[in-house]
Order: structure tokens, then sequence, then C-alpha cells
């Protein structure tokens, strides 16, 4: 059945989330590889400290770092540097840099194309280690007559902490590699995804929840769900025995493909707490183990197998029978996938005639099971004329004779005459009919039918009697929803080109499964001023913890602007600001990236606020 692909896994850029927010110790540069001088795009903080440059200096900036130049930095290495960026190769040097204070430092500065789905070059990483205190130390009045020992000794105490970052790495390699660009970040190649739109990365062995054979799969299994929901009942309290060639086998198959599913589970994502798909293999086990596996695991034993056998104890045969009603357990399961379809009139109503009569077919096995338990008195083996199996043998003409020779009663009603007319009674039962021509006669059976009439009633009045409420409740939390998804008409009435069409519902979509229906601002217009402000801090903590602007803001103050804030979601892909519009609001980016592009080119890549 659907995981709910959109607005939860929409595409994304995740470049940005698995390189640039996994390698935080790291001090690198982004430069666009299709702009002339390479400029700087993206600066993370590692960079900004071990330069001295603020992140606005080095932007626009000549990837080279021509900025960091300085009379001692080699003319040579200089030229090689614009040559690896000119011929867009992989490469790394020994280069003397100078700060922003002019400091001058030893860098060993590492270059590696970034290409996209197509092979093309877009971006350039640079990535820079300080390894001044492997080389001969620069000389300054405070070091003047040192011997070299001393002077390494000296920046060797000064330093200590980069002995721990640099890691030995082959000079000579110039290869260009997935593996090459994820040693620079010191980041396992398998998750240095393209710099592209994507979506998320997953191992070999593991299945998306929302692909096709996916769904497929979850709609089999429903199927043999509600199969073994019919056929468990009716095989316990008719006491069949599978001698049925076809059926064993059907009802193996059955066993077999929740065994193959048990196995799928262990290896098929799901969606976080968060929102997000967990596809790491530890996590979905365990995951899988805590929730559905024991039940799973008990409704795909093959107990028709064993009672099949003719010598199988009685006893055992019964327990077994007994056992097989865990499989009902997966009904769970069912249950919980059922919200995907909870907003489709048709979905509801079709499944409430199957809950009545899956209800009306599981009552309907209980009641043959207490006439077949009191028909006959197995003390003193007779027959007892006040059951209604009894009465209902003498009223089609099939009566039960006793077999003297052999001791027992035979004869009775065919098995699927009393399952006919055991579910004919209990309908009766439940819709509040009773035609009597099937009525309790003794005490059990009298206090049976109290019990059915009154789930009876509850079944009726909540699904006969309210299906209009239900409805009305189901729209009235889905309502803005359609109300949204009524721009198809639009788009297609003004022939809106179809890839705005896609952005237009991509971020219907999106927005509907993070907001799930809800109004924040009728909920808060219902709450007083006090209580309005409280939640709307709550709403804010990530840009009020996280933001410098407001860290030495009183509570007074952040409550008067978490009142104002509004929370806007973006789908990726969609554009912001264009170049000349007046700016009528100040925005914090709490999650995601932004690009700035200019001419058609990314100029710029905007991280969420510092953490």
């Amino acid at each position: 059945m659907p995981g709910g692909k959109r607005g939860l896994v929409a595409p994304q850029n995740t470049f940005l989330e698995n390189i640039v927010r996994r390698s935080s110790e790291s001090s690198f540069l982004l430069g666009n590889a299709q702009i002339v001088d390479w400029p700087v795009v993206y600066s993370n903080d590692g960079f900004c400290k071990l330069s001295g440059y603020h992140r606005a200096d080095v932007m626009q900036k000549s990837s080279t770092c021509s900025f960091m130049y300085g009379e001692l930095t080699d003319k040579k290495t200089i030229e090689k540097v614009r040559q690896t960026f000119d011929n867009y190769e992989s490469n790394c040097f020994e280069v003397l840099l100078y700060k922003k204070n002019r400091t001058p430092v030893w860098f060993y500065m590492q270059i590696a194309p970034i290409r996209n789905e197509h092979e093309k070059v877009v971006l350039f990483l640079c990535t820079f280690k300080d390894i001044t205190l492997f080389k001969q130390p620069i000389e300054d009045d405070s070091t003047k007559g040192w011997t070299k020992f001393a002077r390494l000794t000296r920046a060797l105490t000064n330093s200590r902490s980069v002995l721990q970052q640099l890691t030995p790495m082959n000079k000579t390699e110039v290869v260009h590699k997935h593996s090459r660009l994820a040693e620079v970040l010191q980041l396992g190649s398998d998750i240095l995804p393209q710099y592209k739109q994507e979506a998320p990365k997953t191992p070999p062995h593991i299945i998306l929840h929302y692909c096709a054979f996916k769904t497929t799969w979850d709609w089999v299994i429903l199927i043999l769900t509600f199969y073994t929901a019919i056929m468990v009942p009716y095989n316990v309290s008719f006491k069949t025995k599978q001698n049925n060639i076809a059926w064993l086998v059907l009802d193996s198959v059955v066993d077999v493909i929740f065994l193959v599913d048990i196995v799928l589970n262990f290896h098929t994502t799901f969606v976080g707490p968060g929102g997000e798909v967990i596809s790491d293999p530890k996590l979905i086990r365990m995951n899988y183990l805590k929730t559905w596996f024991v039940i799973d695991l008990l409704s795909c034993l093959p107990y028709d197998i064993i009672n099949a056998f003719e010598n199988v104890d009685e006893g055992i045969s019964s327990l077994f029978s007994s056992l097989k009603v865990v499989r009902l357990l997966r009904l769970g399961r069912v249950a919980r996938k059922l919200d995907h379809y909870l907003e489709y009139g048709a979905a509801v109503l079709v499944l409430l005639v199957c809950v009545f009569g899956l209800v009306a077919h599981w009552l309907a096995c209980i009641w043959y099971s207490i006439g077949d338990y009191e028909v006959i008195d197995e003390v003193t083996n007779t027959i007892q004329i006040d059951s209604w199996l009894y009465q209902l043998a003498l009223s089609i003409g099939t009566p039960y004779r006793y077999n003297t020779s052999a001791g027992i009663w035979e004869g009775g009603p065919s098995k699927d005459s009393l399952y006919v007319s055991s579910l004919y009674f209990t309908m009766t039962s439940l819709t509040t009919i009773g035609f009597g021509n099937i009525a309790p006669t003794t005490d059990v059976e009298k206090m049976f039918s109290v019990a059915m009439m009154m789930v009876g009633s509850l079944l009726y009045a909540t699904i006969f009697g309210n299906v209009t409420t239900i409805f009305q409740q189901m729209y009235a939390n889905t309502n803005r929803y359609h109300e949204m998804l009524n721009v198809r008409d639009f788009l297609k009435l003004y022939q809106v080109p179809k890839g705005l069409s896609e952005r237009v519902m991509d971020y219907i979509v999106s927005t509907w499964s993070m907001s799930k229906g809800i109004d924040t601002e009728k909920v808060l217009s219902i709450c007083p001023k006090d209580m309005r402000a409280d939640i709307c801090v709550h709403l804010n903590r990530k840009v009020f913890n996280e933001h410098p602007a407001f860290r030495l803001a009183s509570d007074g103050c952040l409550r008067a602007l978490a009142v104002e804030f509004q929370t806007i979601h973006c789908a990726p892909g969609d554009l912001i600001y264009h170049a000349g519009e007046s700016v009528d609001a100040l925005c914090f980016v709490v999650s995601g990236s932004l690009e700035v592009i200019q001419d058609d080119e990314v100029v710029a890549i905007l991280d969420h606020f510092p953490k």
C-alpha cells in the first residue's frame, strides 16, 4: 500500500545535506565551475576560522584563493593550481597562503571537481589543512636565533591539535573518483551523492516503502490477510481438516508468502517520527523486531499441514486449530495502513461494509460452535431437542440419527447449510430485523444472542446510522486539502506548462503532508494572548535557540517576536525571491538550503543559520 512518497521524501539537494553538514571538522570551499575564475559559492565555518576571513569576505572570490596569496607564495604552485582548475582535475598541493591578518601559514590544499548526473563538472571542492608544523617554521622576531629543532618543538606545542586532523594521503593520485572526493572530506564513499536533485540513496538490498514493487506486494498481503480472516475462524469452528490437496496447497502458499513478507520487512524502509525516510539496515531491523515481528511469525506457522495428518491426536489438532486465530492479529497491520485512504469516501464506505460482513462472519462461526457443542450431550450421549441445530435439521429434512453399531450420532445438515444458516441468523440479528425462523432456545444461546444484539446495535448505529456523520467528519479535516486540489482545473483551463504544474502540485502535496490539514492560525486564534505567545515561542524555538541574533534577547522580546513570525514551507525547486522585487519580510532558513542564481548560474549556496 502506498507509503506516502510525496511530501515525505521529496527530491532534495542531497549534496549539502550529506557533505557540508557531515563534515563540520573539515575546512573547505565550494566554487562554481561554470563561471570564469571559479567564484566561491559556499564557505564553511572551518575555513573562516582557519583563514580569519568572514564568510561575506570570501563569497564570490576566486576558489584558487588568490586573495590569500603573498610575496612568499610559490609562483609555480600558483600556476599548477590554475591548471588544475582549467583542466577540471583532482590534485593536491602544499602552498603558503596568508591569513586575513597577513600571517603566513602552510596549507595542504586539495582540489576535487564535482560532477552532476550528466558527468558535467558543476562545482569545485577545495579543502585545506594547516601543515605549518611539518614545514620549516616561519621565522619571526620571537624565534630569531633559535635552532631548527627548537622552532619545530615550539610549533608542535602550539599546534598539537592539528596532528589529530592531518591524515596521510598520496599526493600523486589525481584520478577523479567518488572515493577520492570522499577521502578529501574524510567521509565514506557510500554517503557521497552526486550534486543533483535526487531521491535518498539506499543500500542495494534495501527496498523503498513507496516503490511500485512494495505497493503491489502490500496489496497482495492485504488480500491474503482478509482471506485468512475469513478462513481461519471457519476452519476452527467447523473443525475442518484440510485433506483436500488443493486447499492444503493454497494455505501452504499463503504461509510461504507471509514468511517472505517477514524477510522483506527486514529490508524495507520506513518513515521516522520526524518525517524522514529511515534506510539504515540496523534501524530497520530493530524497528520491525519491536513492532510486528512476533505477530507475523506466529501467523505464518504451518498449522494446516500439521492438522492434515490423520494420526495427529485430537487434542493437539484442536490446539493447533485454535492457534490459527493468532493470524487475525495481522488485521492490525492492515488497519494502520488504511489511513492513506480515509480521505476517499468510497474507500471508507467499502471498508465499513467489509468490517460489518467480517464481524457477522466471526459471530456466525461462534454461533455454530455453541450449537455444535450443545446439540449432543457427551455425558448421556443423547440429542438435545431444544438446540437450534436439531430444529434446523428437522426443518430442512436432514434429522440426526443414532448409529447403534458405532454408538454415535450421524446425519444432520451439511456444513454448507450450517454456515449459511449461521450467517443468516447473525445478519438478521445485527441489522435488528430478526425473522425468528432461527431462534436461540438454550441458556447459552440466549446469552450469546444478547451479547450479539448489543454488538449489533453498536455496529448498526455506528456504520449505517452515522455514515453521513463519518463523511462529514472526514471532509471537515480534508476540506482544505480538496479545495487546494481544485487548482488542477485551473492548471488545465489555462494550459499551464507541465513543469510549472508539477511544481504547484508538489507544493500543495508536500505542504499538506507537513501540516496534515491543520490550520495553525485558526488554532492560535482560539487561545488567549498569553497562551498564544507561549505556543508561538515553542513553534519557533529552533530559530530562537540557534540563531545568534536572538541569544541576548529577553523573554518578553522573544514572545513579542514569536507572535509575529509566520512559518512558510517551500517545496524543492521553489523560487523565493526574484531580482528586483521589493523585500518586505526578514526570512530565517530553519531547514534545508537555498541557492542564489544569476544568469542561470549558481553564485552562492546558503545553508540554514549556524548551529
